[in-house]
């Protein structure tokens, strides 16, 4: 092994533990590009109605978000705060069915004796904390949300410093695909954002408006964490039906029957019309490749990591097809 060959190796692994090290200050970083862009396609929509200056057009933003968020806060969070009450007043009731059902099939007995015999939100409180420590990692949640929000603002109110920061710090011959792959993943990134919540608003309302149709109990939860959680392709559709399915059996079988069949249509229609339809000018991603990396990044960095697996995948998939495929793949020789 030559001296060179030493040295970029120990480079390379350098480099490589430095990055395991503060993974948790790229993560927050990531974040806050994410919200940036976000806040940036929302300056550039209102910048092509409106002329006015970026900082003016910021401003504007953040103020009509803040409008908005009051907004919703007084239409659906009372709601949101009673029906969650009653959710913990009929977990029991949804136990004791379940122990009725189970008692019917000999060949579940196991599953039966592991329901426990009484549920509350004081029991459930230990394994919560435990779960938000895990995904918090080192850093508190508050404190990580706050430096996300304000890297975020930072970042949209003057992308271009950024930017031209990236852009220096390569070689001049590789400046000119490094300001296209920037912008690339930039288009990527805000594309699938954009898509990924018009579709989780669709979801949302059609849910809602399905399960108040068939008088499901608890529908604008039901609703909401249906919406949310198509953030998370394959693993949060499936997870989200969970929740009313469970509900709508302490009504009846047959009831928890149709809210089955209503949430297989609309996972359908958001998988195979809505979402295609909405990131058709954008990079898609595989089934499998958007599981493999919630799966990995979950793994690695808890919840942090499963909610941010899939904007980081999308610029990883930029990044490979321009420089790994067409600058090393399509030209081997």
């Amino acid at each position: 092994m030559s001296s060179r060959t030493l040295l970029l190796t120990l480079v390379f692994l350098f480099l490589a533990f430095l990055t395991w090290q503060i993974r948790w200050v790229l993560l927050i970083f990531f974040g806050a590009i994410v919200i940036a862009v976000i806040l940036d396609v929302l300056i550039q929509n209102l910048s092509l109605i409106v002329h006015v200056p970026r900082t003016i057009a910021l401003s504007v933003v953040i103020s009509l978000l803040i409008v908005l968020g009051a907004f919703i806060f007084q239409l659906l969070v009372p709601e949101l705060i009673f029906q969650v009450k009653e959710l913990g007043n009929l977990l029991p009731t949804l136990l004791e069915k379940l122990k009725s059902i189970l008692a019917n099939q000999p060949h579940l007995d196991i599953i039966r004796k592991s329901i426990p015999e009484k549920i509350s939100w004081e029991s459930i409180e230990p394994v919560g904390t435990r779960i938000i420590g895990f995904a918090g990692g080192a850093a508190n949640g508050f404190v990580q949300l706050i430096l996300i929000t304000l890297l975020s603002l930072l970042l949209a109110f003057d992308p271009k410093s950024h930017r031209k920061i990236i852009i220096t710090a390569t070689p001049r011959p590789f400046r000119g695909e490094i300001n296209s792959l920037l912008n690339e993943c930039r288009i990527a990134l805000g594309g699938w954002l954009t898509g990924m919540t018009l579709s989780a608003i669709s979801i949302f309302v059609l849910t809602w408006a399905g399960l108040a149709i068939l008088k499901v109990p608890l529908a604008l939860l039901c609703a909401l964490v249906c919406g949310l959680l198509t953030f998370l392709p394959t693993i949060g559709p499936t997870t989200a039906t969970i929740l009313p399915l469970g509900i709508a059996l302490i009504v009846s079988p047959t009831l928890m029957l149709e809210v089955l069949i209503l949430r297989i249509i609309l996972q359908n229609v958001e998988a195979f019309i809505l979402t295609p339809l909405l990131l058709k000018r954008t990079v898609n991603l595989l089934p499998t490749v958007a599981l493999m990396a919630q799966l990995s990044l979950g793994a690695i960095l808890g919840l942090p990591g499963v909610l941010l697996a899939l904007p980081l995948t999308v610029v990883l998939q930029v990044c490979i097809q321009k420089i790994f495929i067409q600058r090393v793949m399509d030209r081997w020789s």
